[in-house]
């Protein structure tokens, strides 16, 4: 008898385990970041027309995909003369009533993060900063770039 039990609190404390994992993985923080893992995943393969895809309409309205597709490969391919770069996520928070710029519709509900760009290229070794937020947009989580001016 108390080697089924065992075996029930076993199977009990895997189940909760995954259920846990499961739920953390499809949190919308989580979502969120992925969004943002995929945007620079794309950046750094030098796929930009998928990476552009992410975008929120506004940023789509500042960016046209050809032109944007040639500025990103021009400055940082050409003029940092880099292949690549390393990325990280660091700072992710939730906030609420946040706008792109100033006059933009506010974003109820987001996810700021900041992302670290690391360069080595023909000036050195360097990182860029750069604040992310996602949001939803039709049940997808899209991209945006903050455009307060300080």
């Amino acid at each position: 008898m108390n080697g089924k039990i065992a075996l029930i609190i076993g199977i009990l404390i895997i189940a909760g385990g995954i259920t846990g994992v499961v739920m953390y993985k499809t949190s919308p923080a989580q979502q969120a970041k992925a969004v943002v893992e995929n945007f620079y995943s794309f950046e750094q393969k030098g796929e930009y027309s998928d990476s552009w895809q992410l975008f929120h309409p506004l940023m789509k309205e500042k960016f046209a995909k050809g032109p944007y597709i040639q500025d990103r490969a021009h400055v940082f391919m050409n003029h940092f003369g880099v292949d690549t770069f390393s990325f990280s996520i660091e700072e992710m928070k939730k906030i609420k009533n946040w706008r792109m710029e100033k006059g933009a519709k506010p974003f109820p509900i987001a996810y700021s993060m900041t992302v670290a760009q690391t360069f080595r290229g023909k000036y050195g070794l360097f990182t860029l900063h750069q604040k992310v937020v996602v949001t939803k947009v039709k049940e997808k989580w899209v991209v945006t770039w903050d455009y307060h001016k300080k």
